[in-house]
């Protein structure tokens, strides 16, 4: 099945996900130091709400997890401000022109930094492109495993986040629990530049309300770095994130 967005031809048929499917065991990948997700059936009593205990004709489960620590998530601006703001409120389209570039982070002191310059030389975007999907090399499956927690990933420098921002780019896709570094004393320099936050208890007027941050994606290295369509398709919560599912489809 092909289709026609924004004049230029998908194929529906070929999707290509780039999103960390949510599990209850080790393999799940874990930031911001909680433990594994939880997926297990409802009891009450003796009964249990699963098919194969017998004593239940559907599967019937509980899920505890947190959408900013266990995997693909996709953000408002209100993860970082006093009032509320919710993800199912502010993005409103869900299909968008992207470019997906590959860089990798540059070693700065002890961390690891994705740098203005970096995004500038491998950016190819036009005034169009809606969205950017940034992989991080090296590009080992590892990613969709780790326990970040305590780590120092590799973060998006300031600099580089408002460059990202002053090109039009509405939506921000990384392969990192956070654009931020994980330890920066509250700072959080790239999310407050990226939505133009300028006061975090008294939102600005120009702040970029219906952009969005997506963060712990995994993009396969069979995935070429260029153009594709977006379809970012999140959960309908009430709340400053949701778990996501980013898809790419390739351009004809």
């Amino acid at each position: 099945m092909k289709a026609t967005i924004n004049n230029q031809q998908i194929d529906l048929s070929n999707p290509l996900d780039i999103s960390i499917p949510l599990t209850n065991n080790e393999q799940n990948p874990i930031a911001w130091y909680q433990n594994t997700p939880e997926i297990a059936p409802v009891t009450m009593g003796d009964w249990i709400g699963k098919v194969s205990e017998g004593k239940s004709s559907t599967n019937f489960n509980n899920i505890f997890f947190n959408p900013h620590a266990h995997g693909t998530h996709t953000e408002c601006l209100g993860h970082i401000t006093r009032d509320f703001y919710s993800i199912n409120q502010c993005l409103k389209q869900f299909f968008f022109t992207a470019e997906l570039i590959s860089v990798e982070p540059k070693a700065i002191g002890e961390d690891l930094i994705i740098t203005k310059e970096q995004i500038e030389e491998t950016l190819h975007c036009n005034v169009s492109t809606e969205a950017i999907i940034i992989r991080t090399l090296p590009n080992s499956e590892s990613k969709k495993h780790l326990n970040y927690s305590n780590s120092n990933p590799p973060y998006l420098e300031e600099a580089a986040a408002i460059y990202i921002r002053e090109k039009g780019i509405q939506h921000l896709l990384i392969d990192l629990p956070s654009v931020d570094k994980e330890h920066d004393e509250g700072k959080l320099l790239a999310h407050k530049a990226f939505w133009n936050v300028k006061d975090v208890n008294n939102v600005n007027e120009d702040a970029r309300i219906n952009c969005t941050i997506t963060e712990m994606i995994y993009v396969n290295n069979a995935v070429k770095d260029g153009s594709y369509i977006l379809n970012l398709q999140i959960a309908s919560f009430e709340n400053d994130a949701s778990p996501s599912k980013p898809v790419l489809y390739s351009l004809e």
